[in-house]
């Protein structure tokens, strides 16, 4: 197969509209821009959300609420995923966790307290629970937490 030979085919192609070629094209003259405005200068136009002056929509409703810009999104995992995903094995670290896809590697990792842990485990995360840390410790485990 060549560059050539991939779709879409020439016949299927749309051709280019060729503005200002005479009458016969049916694009002449005006160029299909009607007579004078703004909208048929080059660059002619206005912005998106103008409305010729009135007061924008925008601009008309009122602000309502508040963005907190400086809010960090945790990424939750629960205990008991923890434990299902990570049976027999002593230690989970952060990068344990991506590997496995249980979170996002774009988020910082919360552990919640669904569930129980079996065994002992020490668990590296971002950020715990204080129901997660309790049963973490209560099986013998250690919970160690990064900074986001």
């Amino acid at each position: 197969m060549q560059l050539h030979e991939l779709y879409p085919f020439p016949e299927e192609r749309q051709t280019k509209k060729r503005l200002g070629r005479g009458r016969g094209s049916g694009l002449g003259k005006t160029s299909g821009k009607g007579h004078k405005g703004q909208r048929s200068r080059s660059g002619g136009g206005v912005k998106a959300g103008f409305e010729g002056g009135q007061m924008p929509l925008q601009r008309r409703l009122p602000k309502r609420g508040f963005k907190n810009f400086n809010r960090v999104e945790y990424a939750a995992l629960n205990l008991d995923a923890l434990a299902k995903a990570f049976e027999g094995q002593a230690e989970v670290t952060l990068e344990d966790i991506y590997t496995k896809g249980l979170c996002s590697r774009n988020l910082p990792v919360k552990i919640l307290g669904r569930g129980e842990l079996a065994a002992s485990m020490t668990i590296e995360a971002h950020r715990f629970s204080v129901t997660a840390k309790e049963k973490i410790e209560k099986a013998g485990g250690s919970a160690k937490a990064l900074e986001a």
